[in-house]
């Protein structure tokens, strides 16, 4: 997935009401931009810290730039923008990038299923099956490079593991997808100190047949691809 456009570069400020950050560019001028990751951002929204921006003006916008990409005190770019890993990894099944989830002839979004009023992120189906995949963005890592998820309590989260194991119930496949937005971690684990329930919620989807499974991202200026598979430990 490569922008559209060249990125901007700025300083953050601070980041307010989930959805909001302000920004100062070089020459010193402010602004605020939308912030589309409505998580904690553990780690990744530090005062100061280099930003990188989508610019697209329109009279339909309040905020005329988006946040992409924050860079860590490391210097490690992390992929914010929670509306990208659908995106990255249906594009990655399509160009046959994501072996587990190769052999279907359809991709649709956001179809409505499950007994919880939700939408699964991406359906695929081919003649005689269907495959559920849940995408699930990923930015929280630690030091010694285990990526976490979740970054805050999410029920949201629980209920689509719910969904996905009624569809195993069902006979179909479900699989849940961590897109791991940041290069500098090598698995990925529940993050049970933060939200114990979903921990245990998707251990025991794991049990119920649902496949888990995990790709790391290449982030970068001019765009962000799917790169290798890393597992993910539940201890």
């Amino acid at each position: 997935m490569l922008f559209k456009s060249p990125l901007v570069e700025a300083r953050l400020i601070r980041r307010y009401k989930r959805f909001l950050a302000d920004i100062e560019f070089h020459d010193g001028s402010l602004a605020t931009a939308s912030c589309p990751n409505t998580g904690s951002m553990m780690g990744l929204a530090e005062p100061g810290s280099r930003v990188w921006l989508t610019h697209a003006p329109s009279p339909l916008r309040k905020y005329d730039y988006t946040w992409e990409l924050t860079e860590n005190a490391k210097g490690v770019l992390i992929g914010i923008n929670t509306s990208r890993p659908n995106a990255l990894v249906a594009e990655a099944i399509e160009a046959g990038m994501i072996k587990e989830l190769s052999g279907y002839s359809t991709i649709r979004r956001e179809c409505k299923y499950g007994a919880e009023g939700s939408r699964i992120d991406l359906l695929l189906e081919r003649s005689d099956a269907s495959c559920y995949v849940e995408v699930k963005n990923v930015t929280a890592a630690v030091t010694d490079g285990i990526a976490l998820f979740p970054d805050a309590v999410t029920e949201r989260g629980c209920k689509h593991l719910r969904e996905l194991m009624m569809m195993v119930s069902l006979n179909h496949r479900a699989v849940l997808v961590f897109c791991v937005q940041r290069g500098d971690v090598t698995e990925v684990r529940p993050a049970d100190d933060i939200d114990p329930v979903y921990g245990k919620t998707l251990r025991e989807a794991i049990a119920a047949g649902v496949e888990v499974i995990a790709y790391r991202a290449e982030v970068g200026i001019a765009g962000i691809v799917i790169g290798n598979r890393i597992p993910v430990v539940c201890p």
